[in-house]
């Protein structure tokens, strides 16, 4: 097949297009040219700007395009419009699209989220609504062969965010770890390869629709999790299991301060408990949670220094939490 993947060099496009190489596709990338320049240097690859510089793409005609990159509705309607020509249209969303997570069990068809004023385009009050929004234009321009994903928390190697990654990081550190909340506290999020693989199916498939993609809700454990963590560590480590609401009490920013953390308030019971039922009988599979910590702890014992986001509690904001702990 003949792929465009608009992005694809940083994270989950980079698992995609290695994915889509391996199995014989014929994958061209659509970028700035800004990031990581010497990633797959033997594909084609246009540079150009999805804001006002799509003019490279027109006249051309792929199987499939991969979208992983589209946040703002205009733009996305603007790569549509330049790419009507193309067999299917794979737009990467979010389950932040949903207006209603107060419990468990959230599917597809749920009420989406709207914009907070006609005209917006921010990204951090708006970004579930603009999402939907983008899903929308892909909708309108290709129906039946629109395909839709949304993944919540995406992890593994080449993670630019951190937001998994300080958990294997700082458990390979050792001594006293500040956690929050108790261990069954259930969490939800897909591995970039995992996801990318059934991105990649579902292009190789022609499988239209909208698809949650992450694990089975209560797959995973805050406890499992750090379980994982420490038998992979370079040291040991003491877990303090913290409080939710004496955290929150501190000001500890929820989801980047201490990441895979969000208060469980009522109207957020269902975050980390949405159903990917559709996704997995449409082929999506999880590889271990220990493969994914450890290829994770790996990758980030691997990466410069300077990479690091400084994602998660700063030293001595953990040591000052965990001194004055209930």
């Amino acid at each position: 097949m003949r792929i465009l993947v608009l992005g694809g060099t940083v994270f989950l496009g980079r698992h995609l297009v290695e994915a889509a190489v391996a199995a014989g596709h014929e994958v061209t990338l659509f970028n700035r040219g800004q990031s990581e320049p010497r990633v797959f240097s033997q594909l084609e690859q246009i540079h150009g700007d999805r804001d006002g510089g799509l003019a490279p793409l027109r006249d051309r005609r792929w199987d499939a395009v991969v979208d992983t990159s589209g946040r703002l509705p205009r733009l996305v309607a603007a790569s549509v419009a330049a790419l009507a020509r193309a067999g299917q249209y794979l737009f990467v969303s979010s389950i932040s699209v949903y207006r209603d997570v107060s419990s468990p069990g959230v599917r597809e068809n749920a009420p989406a989220k709207t914009l907070s004023r006609p005209d917006s385009e921010d990204e951090g009050t708006d970004y579930g609504a603009l999402k939907f929004l983008c899903e929308e234009e892909v909708r309108s321009a290709f129906g039946e062969r629109a395909t839709i994903v949304r993944p919540g928390l995406i992890v593994g190697p080449w993670d630019p965010s951190d937001r998994f990654t300080y958990w294997p990081a700082r458990l390979d550190r050792g001594g006293d770890v500040l956690v929050p909340g108790r261990p069954d506290r259930r969490i939800q999020f897909v591995d970039g390869r995992d996801l990318a693989a059934f991105m990649l199916r579902l292009v190789e498939q022609r499988i239209p629709g909208t698809f949650n993609a992450g694990q089975p809700p209560g797959a995973v454990t805050m406890g499992t999790l750090m379980a994982a963590c420490q038998a992979v560590a370079a040291k040991p480590s003491r877990l303090y299991w913290v409080d939710d609401a004496w955290l929150t009490q501190e000001g500890v920013g929820q989801w980047m301060e201490l990441p895979l953390w969000i208060n469980p308030t009522p109207d957020r019971k269902g975050f980390y408990e949405v159903d990917c039922t559709l996704a997995h009988e449409a082929g999506l599979t999880h590889r271990s949670l220990a493969e994914t910590v450890r290829d994770t702890l790996s990758w980030h014992r691997e990466r410069e220094p300077h990479s690091w986001t400084q994602t998660g509690l700063a030293t001595e904001r953990e040591r000052d939490l965990l001194e004055r702990a209930p």
